[in-house]
């Protein structure tokens, strides 16, 4: 079996992205892959995180613990998982700017033929989630990576509101995100090993 190696890499203001991305990670761990859990660099100025106490509490949560991601976690590995939070159905700026450096590896050719993968969270169940997901794509497919979406391959999709794109997560109310938009997270990051890793042997 081929030792797949897989990037997590996610922006998370409130901590609902680092939910979705902290579980895909312990799925493709578990799925048997070798994974790097990586947050894209915070842009908002201090005085912005520290108007809001939950982005105040997250971000001095994960800056210290969950590695700040680099051109190396890109190049490293085999598939990549990604999740970010919309901004008026767009990616959030933080993972734009972040995807943005990545033309010299690009250049190389060295993002090419490379499984990948995302999910999304926004306010509510219609804030823009699919939009941020197929617009985060369009990066991808300038990349040559090759789009491994959950489709409806699993019961957990429908649980999870029925997104063919990605996992889509509303904003938790008790702070947790729910466990039907975590098991579509598990299920898409299994479904990304097993593809990936069918490419890596091919």
């Amino acid at each position: 079996m081929a030792n797949l190696k897989v990037s997590v890499i996610y922006y998370s203001a409130m901590g609902t992205n680092y939910q979705l991305a902290q579980t895909a990670a312990e799925a493709a761990l578990e799925a048997g892959a070798e994974v790097r859990l990586r947050r894209v660099k915070e842009l908002a100025p201090a005085e912005a995180i520290q108007s809001n106490a939950l982005w105040q509490a997250h971000h001095e949560a994960t800056r210290d613990t969950v590695p700040e991601a680099t051109l190396d976690d890109l190049e490293w590995a085999d598939a990549y998982i990604f999740s970010m939070p919309t901004r008026f159905g767009n990616m959030a700026a933080q993972m734009k700017q972040f995807l943005d450096t990545a033309g010299p590896l690009w250049g190389q050719g060295k993002l090419a033929n490379k499984a990948v993968t995302a999910m999304s969270s926004a306010q509510n169940p219609h804030g823009g989630q699919e939009s941020t997901i197929l617009s985060f794509y369009v990066t991808m497919y300038h990349w040559g990576a090759i789009v491994v979406a959950p489709g409806y391959t699993d019961p957990s999709v429908f649980a999870a509101g029925g997104n063919p794109y990605g996992t889509s997560a509303s904003q938790p109310q008790n702070g947790k995100v729910a466990d039907a938009e975590l098991a579509a997270a598990r299920h898409q990051a299994k479904r990304l090993v097993a593809i990936g890793r069918k490419l890596i042997q091919s």
